[in-house]
């Protein structure tokens, strides 16, 4: 059985054995069960929360802020519903991300939610509804508003909520402000601790931590050089044939500067391994020229010879496959001839290749202008140079439907950015190779990515770091990176275990030590993490949520106005009918991918 259905079996066991202690009164009063629910109520914090109340214009004027931050977010959050769910309907595509499992922040359960981290992210969890459930009491005071009780709500021993029960009767004696204030003010308190959390990771913590010195390996391929070496996921390649690597870049001038296949390399500064380079192929998008795939469960296949030349190396592989368009690859699993140039995967319609030939929509390029493109990056490089411009005319050669062809192209794009209107993919035909077979974790990426260091980060994604909002949203995407970008092949979700050891921790914080800094850098990263993803899920205009409650009271002001009879009905009709939108784009975006 899955891990998701323990979880369920365990909980149902639970539920049952709790349910037959409440009923018959073995629970104290405080505790409440309803299913895998249980709530503990107390009344101790009242007296807090009175003093706390004091400075009323200060709070009224907080949480008016938090009610002007708290539409803005319900609208985007509704068109953001919508627009996702019109969008699964029409191309329900059943990623990792969407997978109903990854839609609970229980970790271990939630793919992209280590175990590892579950300390961390239990106490975000519990600073967020602290926070959360404490604005509400707050503000309950500050508006004279009563309160019955306030506790806890467990999903059995995990705890997913908190609740301040206000006296109906004394909230329904509110004005419309003072309850739209008290609701506001749990999400305005996330999105403060969520800014207070950042600020503190992005600013003195991220700056004391650096990547350590050499190549991050992330794994190796089975089979493949480095794995036969004993190098595997954790190492970091140090030195190559006795030069030190201080970074991916010094790695890549070192290996590149040695031709011998064989190569000795140091281990975490500590072991000397030897590794005889092969060609291994480390990447290949499905239905590729040569036919190859990467099966992470078993050996990584290997390129040993074109058109008859024994290759050892990458290098010595693209100097023998740049000599041939068409060439005979022999592998392990046998020999194929195939077109050895920048496979493309998609013709865009509109686009200068489409709209001005009739060529599929896949193929693959070899030639602009005479000039030999054997990969993605030479087809980047040589337009993307100051010899082409949008409208200058272009000659390709192109490997499609089994024949050569040249044909003429006018390019489209922008002054600095020219383009033929075609996806590539990377490598050659399609296909990554490297000498080792390793997998590399990006540790200076995702660092770059936490402390705005936009040089640093990976292509496509250097702007996220310029601005204090884009960090923010790369913080937020970091747990999901796989799913966002090839060039972040893992979920960062911390520095933790092995993943520790990629960094170092530096400047004034280093007199604390690695564990400590690594520590508070994992907790303000879920803190604020989990507090903005509560605050913006709270702002959902769909009850109970809190956005449903401040919606049903705009909608109270507004029908207020109207010269309409049954305004109760009104209003129940607008909300319900918001809320019920919201619940099936959700329910569309979460579940329509598996059966459409």
């Amino acid at each position: 059985m899955n891990t998701l259905l323990w979880v369920l079996v365990g909980a149902l066991a639970y539920s049952v054995v709790l349910m037959a202690l409440y009923t018959r009164g073995y629970l104290p009063d405080a505790v409440r069960v309803q299913g895998p629910l249980t709530t503990i109520h107390t009344q101790r914090g009242r007296a807090f929360l009175n003093w706390l109340a004091g400075p009323r214009r200060f709070w009224r004027a907080w949480s008016n802020l938090g009610v002007g931050i708290a539409v803005v977010v319900m609208v985007a959050m509704f068109a953001f519903l919508v627009w996702s769910a019109l969008a699964t309907l029409q191309r329900p595509v059943q990623t990792q991300a969407n997978q109903p499992s990854n839609f609970l922040i229980i970790p271990g359960v939630n793919d992209f939610l280590p175990l590892a981290v579950a300390p961390e992210i239990v106490l975000g969890l519990l600073i967020a509804l602290v926070v959360h459930e404490g604005g509400h009491g707050l503000l309950c005071r500050v508006e004279d508003i009563d309160i019955d009780s306030l506790g806890l709500v467990l999903l059995t021993v995990i705890p997913v909520g908190a609740f301040v029960e206000p006296d109906e009767e004394s909230q329904s004696n509110a004005d419309r402000g003072a309850r739209s204030r008290m609701f506001a003010a749990g999400v305005t308190n996330n999105f403060a601790v969520t800014a207070v959390a950042f600020a503190l990771l992005f600013g003195p913590v991220i700056a004391s931590i650096t990547p350590a010195a050499g190549l991050a390996v992330g794994g190796a391929y089975a089979g493949a050089p480095a794995s036969d070496a004993g190098i595997e996921g954790g190492d970091r390649i140090t030195a190559v044939g006795g030069t030190e690597v201080a970074d991916p870049a010094a790695f890549e001038s070192a290996l590149s500067a040695t031709e011998d296949p064989s190569v000795e390399m140091t281990v975490n500064g500590e072991e000397t391994v030897t590794v005889d380079r092969r060609v291994t192929v480390v990447g290949a998008v499905e239905g590729n020229p040569l036919g190859l795939s990467v099966d992470p469960e078993g050996d990584a296949p290997q390129i040993t010879a074109v058109n008859g030349t024994e290759v050892r190396t990458a290098a010595e592989f693209r100097e023998v496959a740049s000599e041939h368009e068409l060439a005979r690859v022999s592998t392990a699993e046998g020999e194929v001839t195939a077109p050895l140039g920048a496979y493309v995967t998609n013709v865009s319609a509109d686009g200068p290749l489409g709209s001005q030939t009739d060529l599929p929509g896949t193929l693959t390029i070899t030639r602009i202008d005479g000039e030999r493109i054997l990969a993605y990056d030479d087809l980047d490089r040589t337009l993307s140079g100051d010899e082409y411009d949008p409208g200058d005319t272009v000659t390709l050669r192109v490997y499609a439907d089994g024949q050569f062809r040249e044909v003429d192209v006018e390019l489209g794009g922008t002054d600095d950015d020219p383009r033929v209107g075609v996806v590539v993919t990377q490598g050659v035909s399609g296909v990554v190779v490297d000498d080792l077979g390793i997998q590399r974790y990006p540790a200076e990426a995702y660092l770059a990515l936490l402390g705005g260091d936009s040089g640093g980060a990976p292509p496509g994604l250097g702007g996220l770091a310029g601005t204090p909002l884009g960090l923010v949203y790369a913080a937020l995407l970091l747990p999901l990176a796989s799913a966002v970008s090839a060039a972040l092949p893992y979920n960062f979700a911390g520095f933790y275990g092995e993943f520790a050891g990629f960094y170092d921790v530096t400047g004034p914080l280093a007199a604390f030590g690695e564990w400590p800094v690594f520590l508070l850098a994992n907790v303000l990263f879920w803190t604020g993490w989990i507090n903005i993803q509560l605050g913006i899920f709270n702002c959902i205009p769909g009850y109970p949520l809190d956005g449903g409650r401040i919606l049903r009271m705009g909608a109270e002001g507004l029908v207020s106005r109207l010269p309409v009879s049954n305004r109760n009905r009104l209003v129940t009709t607008l909300t319900t009918s918001v809320g019920l939108t919201m619940l099936t784009a959700l329910l569309v975006v979460v579940f329509a991918p598996q059966f459409l």
